[in-house]
């Protein structure tokens, strides 16, 4: 997958030679090409800082590549595969740096091999010296230059390969130096929604996706996985295991911690060493596949009614005291066997009953006072879907939960009643900067379609990366690009579609975003230009509209074609096939009003048929069993329904 760049210009130095042909070595002879501006590139998500240097160089066709000993496997393959792409047809290795280079030196390792550091001083730049940190140094030297990718650690490196990644993008690599940490520890998706789980391959898919905008994270805990939940006392078979072995070992490959997530709430008995055992159980069996981190769900349960009489004996009276004590106590069980089994594990990691709010009550006060302070605690903001997150809101989490907690974000999960007939595909926003000190990480709860999740998930992870420098839009358009390979028309057609998928609902009446921004203010527009009574201005506003619906209308097969994956294709066909009917419903729409305008009487046949087409867009379903509650596609809803139905009383016309 490619990630490319908004509002850049390219910067070309003529002719691709086989050595490096910099802009600090230009030839006698002036050159208006090579006289253009050295431009930064754009990087998703956004480095802590990028510093320009001078000149720019071209991978060329060979390279020489310097892999320090130790260097990660998994960013030497990005590299290669990343210049590759780029059109370098000659990749040697060498152990050594020449006084003067006469080609580009890639130099990948960590900071502590002797000749990384080397490098980085003829750059004049130092190691990043934070978890999961790089540097990036790109120097003009002689007929070469030098280009050090320098890890603090493994997963900095890696997270070093995937910036270079986008920088080769580009016809040119300027000089820079990048220095870049992530602002929030734990980073990515919990795949934790109602309805169908992702398959394997979804699953896949999306580890690779996590990589490249640098999250660290995936949580296992689909709802409807029998063996996690109603059933979580059984052993997963054989077959499954190997499953989720080879999930795990794709995980590992992208380095994305692979979290192992058990919803026992519903049936277990806090108290009886059994349940507790068949945990441990189940933990060991993952373990044996590679698993490290693990996480004991309990939300959504009855929390004042006692699953066995053991308990009641236990921790008395069924209350929401009792069951934050009895949660406590099988945790901190949990959390001791991690420590004498795999001491170099993660903590574990709950979700509590109460995962909502921050309110002081009996059952949060149980949980601080009796949980083990080395467990990570999630909890999803204000509300089950907070319209904002602010920082005194995560201040009042860490008093009420007596730590600092895991944001469990849904967004842009869509498996309750208010998205029904929905995607969330608007940008990733009302989450304060800053909220890095205040929070562990971040985590997005996804949607059922992959695909279409990876929209609003690149928002979450470059806001967990650089929550100070996160920027919601350009980093939307970002997400968009990326879909669509690079490709201009389709990412503008896609970003056509995701307006048409704007509408962000919480779990009561009010939408946290509202719908069709975009599409809004163009057809507010026409209206506007229709009702202040001049002519020109009314046919002008009329002949835009006509391209902007054939764009509209023409969007759903630009996308079908154009997009490098074609899952999100066939994961949105019911919105694609509903927006394109809604198009040409749009088309007829402004013919009509354009047959209004000029006296026509063709008008009313103009607005009929586009009612017609508008009914039967709206009469295209979700597709059966993808989604937990199922119902009417929703394209730009309370818009675009709003103007083909208003249309034909914006101009008056003679009926046929």
């Amino acid at each position: 997958m490619r990630m490319l760049f908004t509002g850049l210009t390219a910067v070309i130095l003529g002719t691709i030679p086989t050595f490096a042909q910099t802009a600090q070595n230009p030839p006698q002879t002036y050159n208006p090409i090579l006289a253009r501006p050295v431009t930064l590139p754009a990087i998703f998500p956004t480095p802590v800082s990028i510093t320009p240097g001078k000149g720019s160089v071209m991978l060329g066709k060979s390279i020489v590549l310097v892999v320090a000993p130790g260097a990660d496997p998994e960013a030497e393959a990005l590299v290669r595969n990343t210049l590759t792409a780029a059109g370098v047809e000659t990749i040697t290795t060498a152990r050594q740096l020449p006084s003067v280079p006469d080609r580009p030196y890639i130099i990948l390792g960590t900071g502590d091999a002797e000749i990384v550091r080397s490098a980085l001083a003829r750059s004049a730049a130092v190691p990043d010296s934070n978890a999961e940190g790089y540097t990036i140094a790109s120097v003009a030297a002689g007929n070469g230059a030098l280009i050090t990718l320098a890890g603090h650690d493994a997963d900095g490196l890696f997270h070093a390969a995937q910036t270079f990644r986008q920088l080769a993008q580009r016809s040119t690599i300027p000089a820079l130096v990048i220095q870049d940490h992530p602002a929030m520890a734990i980073r990515g998706t919990i795949e934790g929604f109602y309805g169908a789980p992702w398959s394997m391959t979804d699953r896949a898919k999306h580890l690779h996706f996590l990589a490249t905008v640098k999250a660290n994270t995936y949580v296992y805990s689909p709802k409807d996985d029998p063996y996690a939940r109603d059933r979580w006392r059984e052993a997963y078979s054989p077959a499954i295991l190997k499953e989720l072995s080879t999930l795990v070992t794709t995980a590992r490959q992208n380095h994305i911690n692979f979290v192992y997530a058990i919803s026992p709430g519903p049936s277990v008995c806090f108290s009886n060493p059994a349940d507790r055992q068949a945990l441990e159980r189940k933990f060991s069996a993952l373990r044996s596949i590679g698993v490290h981190s693990f996480y004991v769900a309990l939300d959504d349960i009855e929390y004042t009614k006692w699953n066995c009489a053991l308990d009641s004996t236990t921790f008395g009276p069924s209350s929401a005291e009792a069951a934050g004590i009895a949660q406590a106590q099988l945790l901190n069980a949990i959390q001791a066997d991690l420590n004498t089994v795999d001491p170099a594990a993660p903590p574990l990691i709950m979700v509590p009953t109460e995962y909502y709010d921050a309110k002081e009550s009996p059952y949060k006060a149980a949980l601080r006072k009796n949980l083990n302070p080395k467990i990570v605690v999630q909890w999803t903001g204000t509300d089950v879907v907070p319209p904002a997150i602010s920082i005194p809101d995560a201040r009042a989490a860490t008093k009420a939960f007596g730590r600092k907690t895991l944001l469990w974000d849904n967004y842009p999960v869509n498996d309750y009643a208010q998205t029904t007939g929905r995607l969330l595909l608007a940008p990733y926003v009302r989450r304060e900067a800053g909220l890095s000190a205040e929070l562990t990480g971040i985590l997005s709860n996804p949607m059922n379609q992959e695909a279409p999740s990876r929209v609003a998930v690149t928002g979450v992870a470059a806001f967990g990366w650089n929550d100070k420098a996160y920027d919601a839009v350009r980093t939307w358009h970002a997400a968009a690009r990326e879909l669509a390979g690079g490709d201009e028309r389709t990412t503008e057609a896609l970003l056509t579609f995701f307006d048409t998928q704007h509408m962000a609902p919480t779990f009561g009446s009010q939408p946290w975003q509202e719908q069709a921004p975009r599409l809004k203010a163009v057809l507010d527009g026409v209206r506007e230009a229709i009702a202040n009574g001049d002519d020109a201005t009314r046919h002008q506003a009329i002949a835009d509209l006509v391209l902007y619906a054939d764009r509209f209308a023409g969007a759903p097969d630009i996308i079908r074609a154009g997009t490098v994956d074609t899952a999100f294709a066939q994961e949105s066909r019911p919105w694609l096939d509903a927006m394109q009917l809604w198009g040409r419903a749009l088309q007829l729409t402004v013919a009509g009003l354009d047959a209004a305008d000029k006296g026509s009487i063709a008008a009313g046949r103009y607005f009929a048929s586009a009612k017609r087409l508008a009914a039967a867009a709206a009469a295209i379903r979700t597709i059966p069993g993808a989604t937990r509650f199922e119902g009417g596609i929703k394209i730009a809803d309370g818009v675009l329904d709003v103007f083909v139905g208003d249309a034909p009383k914006l101009i008056a016309f003679e009926q046929e």
